[in-house]
This record gives C-alpha cells, structure tokens and sequence, in this order.
C-alpha cells in the first residue's frame, strides 16, 4: 500500500463507523479522496470529504470533520490530524511512514508502483499512426509513436493487458495513384519528359527514390508493359518500399506492436468461424442487414447511424460497387471486439474528430456500446531557435519523422512529444531539444540518474566501470538493514514524500490516457533529488549510518526515475559526460 491508500482506507473506516453509530446521517459512505496541500505546512495529505457531505449530514464541515477524525482508527503512520480551515481534515506521517517508501522501492524495484485492473476492464488494445503506406512517416505520426507506446507502457503499469496494433491503410484508389505516381517518375528517369504524375498522386523526391529502385533492379523493362500490369507491379514494389522503411522507423525509436493489421485483409476470405469463409467486411454488412441496420438507396448501401446517435446516416458501398473507407472501419472494429479485447483506444489527429459518432455507432449496432475511446492529437509545430520549420534543409520537402531523429536523438525526440497533453499542440524546437545542459529537461532527468550511478559506484570501489547492474552495485555498499531513521533533513522528506506519490500518479495517468504527467513527475523527482545532492552530502556524510541511509534514499530515486524515464521509452543512462565528482 502507498500512504495515500492506507490513509483513505482509514478515514473510509472512520466514516462507516460514524454513520453505524448515529453521529452522521449519511445513507451511503461518500468517496474519499485525497490530495497534496499546497503548503507543506498544512501537512502531507489533506481530505475534503466534510465540506462535500456536511449538507446531506445536516452539520456545519467542522463538525462533521470532527466526527470523522473521533470515529477514526489510531494509525501508527500519522503523527498528526489537525482539522484546518472551513473542514479540511489535514494529515501530517511520521518520518518513518516516508522512511518505509524507501524501503517498497528497493524490495520492490521494476515493480514498484504497479496496480491491477478488475476483469472485464483488463484487456485494452491501442491502435495508432496506422499512416498509408504511400509516403514515410512524417513529425506527426512521430507525435503517435510517442504518445501510443508510453500510454501502453503507464497502463501496463497500472494492470492493464494492453496489445498495440498498427492499421495498414493499403486498400483503394490512393494506393493505385501511388503505384501512377512511381510509374511516372520511372519514365521520366528513363527519357519520357512529359510522362506526368496524376492529380491527387504523390510528389515526393521518396517517389523518385523508389522509381530509380526500380530500374536499378530491372532496367527499362516495364517501358512498353501493359499500363494496368505496371502499375500493380509498381505499387506493389512501392508499397513494401515504403512499409520496410515505416517498421524500421517504428523498430528504432522504440514502437513494438503486436499486429500489424492490413485493410486488404479485412476484404479477403476469411477461415475464423466467425466469418465463415466471407471477407469480414462482407460477414459483418450481413449482420448488419439481417437487424435491419443496413438499407439501400439511390443504389448505395447505407448504415443507419443515425438510430446510434450520429447526426445522419453513412454510406457503406457507393452506387459503383466501391466500399467506402468506413466500410473498413466497421469490419475492423468488429474483428477487434471478436479477438477479445474489453476495450478499444483509437489515437487520431484532431481533423478526424467528426469520423468519431459513426465508429461508435457501428459499435453500438454490434453490439459493443461504449467499447471506443478516440483519443485526439494536435499538431506538432516545428521551429529552431524560435523560428518555424516547415523543410527539410537535405531535401527541400517536409521534415520526415526520421529526419528529426536523426538530428535530436530518440530520447529528447520522445520527451518533448510526451511534455504536453495531447489535445495540446506541441511546439518542438530543434535546438532546445539537442542542447546538453540542465536548460533541457531530457538531459536534468537523465543526468539526475547518471549521478546517482556514480554515487553508487564510487562508494563501492566501481568507479571507472561501465554498464554494471546498479542493484547489485546497491546491494555492495547498503546494509540490508540499514537504519533510515536518521533520514529526516526537509530534502530527504521531500524526496521520500515524491516517491511515495508515484503508485498514485501511475493510476491517474493511465486512467486518463495522460502518460504527459510522467515527464512532469520526472522533472519533479529530478529537481529534488538536485537539491537533495546540493545540501545532503552522501558520500561525506557525518556518519557512516547517516552515509549508508542517504545511499539507500538515492538507490531508490535512482530506480523510481529509471521506471520513469524506461514507461516513458527513455533512456536511463548510468554516466552522461557531464558527470561531476560523486560527493
């Protein structure tokens, strides 16, 4: 248990006794919630349960706080509750309480702060970039790679069973323009000038890259080739060009998914007994018709949505025969909820937020109510040195997500994707992101941890060794039984106070899909484990106990901001080269 836990646990105790003996009139027991004071002074935690059942008590919040704390359990953790303002109930732990974080953390080390999700809630699957494959990945869909990947990571933390699934957009008409486009860049770097690039078809100096892939492979063969068979070979040349180069970008910055789900498969024949040998496409628009939610109109195919709560009914199956790209949507969907999953979390740009109402609909006609969750992204505006950005100097064009990794680095480049909400837009500035000093957030959280290393490995006689396992490096220099009393300086507090904060902070960020609030938790462990280091000398402490408790304080923020930076997809680096001497 975390204190914030035992605590509600204890006031939810004393208000079931409160209400069992009469001196509260309350029908039900109000949650209890729990929160920091802004003031240190007014203790480590403060409860406003009073204020918000004092009308439905019929008592003045002082009094009904007072009832509570007399109804309340002695706890050995809390040194003091003081009632405070109009009704506050404020707790002030014993030093030991603190003391004992230290002690979860380094028993419980990787695991530490992790929680478990009931059944029915459990399995989560998160699907996100899921770009065409027609063109690289750009800075947003980066902004997706960041943001999936540490929300799968903080709810697997929290007891989620999370799979993350990329969808492969390789069905329609923009594939066969793509396969146009390559065919005339090939002929134009083989002399036919005026061969053109179609409307809507794909301009990027990449097109030019695959077409010369082509030729370097098979010449001038496919000059006089049947037009439809060229383009087919070409897009499909085009197509795995393309994916080659988005899974290595994935595989590099760290994105590892469970599936990769082709929209072409959703139209093929299927052996799952669910589908019985139709497409899952064609399986579900039977089902749909058979409840009388699909109907036919002006020779189009419709979806009653509107019955579902969207604003109008959608269009399934055009009046040429071709499905529309929500036809898609509707067999993907529903063969997410038939693989089992409890719930689905889509990650999508803001400009799709009015595609939201009919997948939900869809799912509602499945039968899967409430089983979406769409979460939105804003876009990533790019500067350097406070000046936008919108080319690359290489090649003229956008700025590819590769290219920006290229020159910022994988750990700054998903640190200042996560740093803000994602129904923020983000401002990314190059320069900021690449400096190397405490100036970037990145490199104080990571140097806070590098310190720590060092620490460790001078006070154990490792002092020029690299990539050791810093737990067995701990384990040589702090007692098993080291006496953590003496651990009672305003900074040490603080720091135990922040670590005791962290089980909390994980539940809430998975929660509300907001893994942003670990770089701020980062941030704030790395500032006072700075200031702790400033004025709490470890290695040339008083005492040798007082030495092996502040070894074990910094052993624990040492594993706290690992599991940090390593649920956020950072680094934590056990020597950065701006290392100063352990103290």
């Amino acid at each position: 248990m975390q204190p914030r836990e035992d605590l509600g646990r204890l006031i939810s105790a004393a208000l079931d006794l409160a209400i069992a003996s009469g001196a509260l009139a309350l029908e039900t027991t109000p949650e209890v919630t729990l929160e920091r004071p802004r003031d240190e002074g007014h203790g480590d935690w403060a409860c406003t349960v009073a204020l918000r059942c004092a009308k439905q008590a019929k008592k003045n919040p002082r009094e009904v706080a007072q009832t509570i704390v007399d109804h309340m359990p002695e706890p050995d953790f809390v040194e003091k509750v003081e009632i405070a303002g109009p009704g506050f109930i404020n707790f002030y732990l014993k030093h030991d309480a603190l003391q004992n974080v230290v002690v979860k953390v380094r028993e419980q080390k990787g695991d530490y702060g992790k929680g478990t999700i009931p059944e029915g809630m459990r399995r989560v699957q998160i699907e996100y970039i899921s770009s065409n494959p027609t063109g690289p990945m750009h800075v947003g869909h980066g902004r997706w790679a960041a943001l999936g990947s540490a929300m799968a990571n903080v709810m697997r933390h929290a007891g989620y069973d999370v799979s993350e699934e990329f969808y492969i957009n390789d069905h329609g008409v923009q594939m066969d323009k793509f396969g146009v486009s390559i065919v005339a860049r090939y002929l134009q770097q083989l002399g036919q000038a005026d061969a053109a690039v179609p409307e809507g078809g794909y301009n990027g100096l990449y097109v030019n890259d695959i077409a010369k892939a082509i030729i370097d492979r098979d010449g001038d063969k496919w000059i006089n080739a049947d037009e439809h068979e060229r383009m087919v070979e070409f897009r499909e040349f085009g197509y795995a060009y393309i994916m080659d180069n988005i899974r290595s970008t994935c595989e590099r910055f760290g994105n590892h998914f469970e599936r990769w789900q082709s929209e072409r498969e959703l139209y093929a024949p299927s052996d799952d007994f669910w589908f019985n040998g139709r497409s899952p496409v064609e399986a579900i628009l039977d089902k749909l018709r058979e409840q009388g939610d699909i109907y036919d109109e002006d020779g189009a195919v419709w979806f009653r949505s509107s019955a579902y709560g969207d604003e109008k009914d959608r269009v399934l199956q055009k009046s040429d025969g071709a499905y529309t790209y929500f036809a898609s949507d509707v067999a993907y969907h529903y063969l997410k909820k038939m693989r089992g999953f409890d719930h689905l979390i889509d990650i999508w740009g803001a400009d799709h937020h009015g595609y939201i109402a009919r997948v939900a609909a869809v799912l509602a006609a499945e039968g899967f109510p409430g089983a979406l969750e769409v979460v939105l992204g804003q876009l990533v505006n790019l500067f350097r040195d406070g000046k936008p950005v919108r080319m690359s100097k290489r090649t003229g064009e956008m700025i590819t997500f590769e290219e920006l990794i290229d020159e910022v680095g994988i750990d700054a480049t998903r640190y200042w994707m996560l740093d803000r909400s994602s129904d923020q837009p983000i401002d990314f500035d190059i320069e900021v992101a690449k400096r190397a000093d405490d100036s970037n957030p990145v490199y104080y959280d990571q140097y806070a941890h590098a310190r720590i290393c060092s620490l460790l490995r001078n006070a154990s006689g490792h002092a020029g060794e690299d990539n050791l396992d810093m737990d067995a490096v701990a384990a040589e220099c702090i007692p098993a039984d080291v006496d953590l009393s003496v651990l009672s300086a305003p900074e040490e507090l603080a720091l135990m106070r922040k670590m005791s904060e962290f089980g909390d902070m994980i539940a809430l960020a998975a929660r509300d899909r907001a893994p942003f609030r670990l770089t701020h938790y980062a941030y704030e462990l790395a500032s006072l484990f700075h200031s702790f280091y400033a004025n709490c000398p470890v290695l040339k402490a008083e005492d040798e106990g007082l030495k092996q408790a502040r070894l074990a304080l910094a052993d624990a923020t040492r594993i706290v901001m690992a599991i940090t930076l390593n649920l956020l997809g950072i680094s934590a680096p056990q020597r950065m080269f701006r290392e100063a001497e352990a103290k």
